[in-house]
Formats: structure tokens, sequence, C-alpha cells
């Protein structure tokens, strides 16, 4: 699958330059040097470069010509907090911290696309390169927003992808709509009275009282919403006593709610706050019920999709682009979304058979610490950044 010859040339450098962030993840919020490192870069290629958007936020901004018009191309640069097991030359050095979601990769890529860009100047307008902070932990897409991001730097659209192990190497997945879903959390504390565990009679127990709430709950999915409308609710914690024998005073239950839409995050929302309180009366205890939301879905503009499915195939071929059914992980790029039009997509890291010798025991999946990106696919998508760019700055 060739990619833009001029790209194709710089594919080996920029290996070594991915492989070098691999070896040096910070987590989010704590991207110091990483993003050190992409700011000196884009200075050494002619970009005007604003670092500290967010925290550590870079935006790289690169004009040509006189057009007024504006792409923004997205890249998250943030490690996850988990022990990598691959033993390869350029696993990571620091303790703990690893790039296990690709977000190196995805650095790369747009960087390569930025030095492409900046050697060509074959655009006619301006083109942002956006390198967000703390995707992982779900804030660094609002905080850049919050610091002023479009107010600062405005666009006409943005553009992003993921890579994606379920698919191919080279392949791309395209939502005309939605493409991951929002990422919600609970949390319902249950205030009941502790007893002995031989008389219950005298509790209120609260352990009894979270199992009837998380059995309940699920008739939201079930019961409630529409069939038709997608959604999750998983309860992924409970969370009561200190022993065998002495009933507590409280329980915990918290969770994560999926969907693909605000008006369905509202109705579950809604009922499961009430469902907890009607629950915990009927029991005689009470409940506190936080329902935080934390990402929105990621709702692509068709417009934006096309030009980027145009892209694609007009430097791969229509084979290339695959439709993509919305996935249930979440995708803080969402926030951009609800602010200007935009486009996120797969691109395919293949099944891992492009791992070095050295690489964990488990499957080149993410968020898995034998994970590693494939470096085959860096030219590939920074060539389609670069052609998103040049066809619509013509």
């Amino acid at each position: 699958m060739p990619a833009i010859e001029k790209i194709e040339q710089l594919a080996e450098e920029f290996k070594l330059i991915r492989q070098d962030f691999h070896r040096h993840p910070e987590v989010g919020h704590q991207e110091s040097q990483t993003a050190a490192k992409i700011s000196q870069f884009l200075k050494n290629w002619g970009y005007e470069v604003h670092p500290g958007i967010g925290g550590t936020g870079v935006v790289g901004i690169l004009k040509n010509g006189s057009s007024t018009k504006c792409l923004s191309i997205r890249a998250d640069m943030d490690a996850l907090p988990i022990q990598e097991l691959n033993r390869f030359a350029h696993a990571s050095e620091n303790n703990g911290v690893m790039h296990a979601c690709g977000h190196d990769g995805h650095i790369t890529m747009a960087l390569l696309a930025a030095r492409y860009l900046a050697e060509t100047r074959a655009f006619n307008g301006r083109v942002q390169f956006i390198f967000q902070p703390c995707e992982e932990q779900d804030g660094g897409a609002s905080d850049m927003i919050e610091d002023g991001l479009f107010e600062r730097f405005p666009t006409d659209f943005i553009i992003g992808c993921h890579n994606w192990p379920d698919l191919p190497a080279g392949l791309f997945g395209f939502s005309d709509q939605a493409l991951m879903a929002s990422c919600n959390a609970f949390k319902i504390q249950v205030h009941g009275r502790g007893a002995h565990g031989a008389m219950p009679n005298n509790a209120i127990d609260p352990l009894f009282v979270a199992l009837q709430i998380a059995n309940s709950l699920q008739g939201i999915i079930t019961r409630i919403k529409r069939p038709i409308d997608p959604a999750v609710l998983s309860i992924c914690k409970l969370q009561a006593g200190q022993t065998y024998n002495v009933i507590a005073d409280s329980a915990l239950l918290e969770g994560t709610v999926r969907t693909f839409s605000d008006e369905i995050t509202d109705l579950i929302e809604k009922h499961l706050t009430q469902i907890s309180e009607n629950v915990a009366a009927a029991f005689g205890a009470t409940v506190q019920v936080q329902f935080i939301r934390q990402v929105p879905p990621v709702l692509n503009d068709k417009t934006c999709a096309d030009r980027v499915k145009n892209a694609v195939t007009e430097l791969f071929g229509a084979q290339s682009v695959l439709e993509q059914e919305p996935v249930m992980p979440s995708e803080d790029f969402g926030h951009y979304l609800k602010k200007v039009p935009g486009a996120f997509f797969f691109i395919g890291n293949g099944n891992g058979e492009h791992r070095p010798d050295g690489h964990g025991p488990g499957p080149c999946s993410l968020h898995n610490p034998s994970y590693d990106f494939n470096d085959a696919i860096l030219p590939i998508g920074a060539s389609v950044f670069a052609k998103v760019t040049e066809n619509y700055l013509q």
C-alpha cells in the first residue's frame, strides 16, 4: 500500500521518532518532555508553536498563501499507568508507564504529516496541529477547549484518528455519524445501619439494598429504554464491610454508562437516580447518587467524514475504506465535535505480527501490556492527513 512518496522516504526516520516516544511515556498532564520534543520538531520545521494549552497541550500552526480557510489535525500524547511486558529495545524506560494505546504512533503520524506539509507547502490557507494531553483520563480535550483553544485558534473543521487492532493494517474504518460512545460514571452510596451478622433484624443492611438496586438498574436497559437505542450500563464495583460477620453501615456501587446520544444518557441518569432512591427507601435506607458525564459520544459530521474518505480513496483505493459499526469504548475527541464540525476514524493496526522479538505474551490489543504500535502504518496515516489538508486547502 504505497503512501505519498515523500512521506514514504521519511518513514524510517519517523519510525525511530515513534520508538523514542514509546521509550519515554508520560501519563496525562505530565507530558512535559513529550510536549517539549513536539514543540522543538515543529519549530525546526517553521511552525508557529503555542505550548501550555490546557496544561501540556501544544498547537503548531503553518500558514501558506492568502486563504483564510483552516483545518486542524489532532493527536493525543499521554500514556497509561501500565507496566510494560515487552522486552524489545524500545520498551518503556519509565517504570509503570506505557504507551499501551498507540498515542506514540498518533503523535508521530501527525508530526510526519507536519514535516511533509512544511517542506512541500502545496496548500493555501492554515493547517493547525493540536497535540492534546490526558485523553486517557478524559480531561485533555475539555481542558484545551476551556483554555480558549477555538477562540485563540479558530478552525473550519477538525480531524483525528485512532489505531484499531481489530482492523487489518492500513485499512480504514469510517462512520458518517456515531463512531464511539459517550463515557459516564456513576457512584451510588447506600447508607444503612450496621449490626451483628447473626441479627440482621437489628440492621438496615446496605449490602442487601445495594444488590436490589443493582438488579433493578438493568431494567432501565431492558424495560425502560427503547430496544433500538443502544446503551450499556455496567456495575463494575461493589464494596461493603470489613469482615464476614458484621453488617456494615454503608455500601458503594460504581459503574459506567455508554450511549450514543445525550437524550438516552438523560433518560438513564433520571431513572438510575429514581430507582436507587426508591429501592433504598423501601428498605429504610438512604442513598447518595452521583452521575458524572465524562466524555460525549464521537458523532462525525458527514461532510467532514466524506473529505477523509475521499482522500483515502484517492491514495489507496475504495477497497481501503470500510464502514465501521459504532463501538462502546469512548474518546474525548467528542468534546471537539460539540464545538466545530469534524471527523474521527480508525486506521487498522493489524493483529500484532509486526511486533519484534521480545514482545510480551499477551495480544497486541489496546490497553494491554504486550501492545505495540505498528510502524508500517505511520506513512499511511500521515499521507491521509496530508492529502485531506491539500485537498481542502487548495
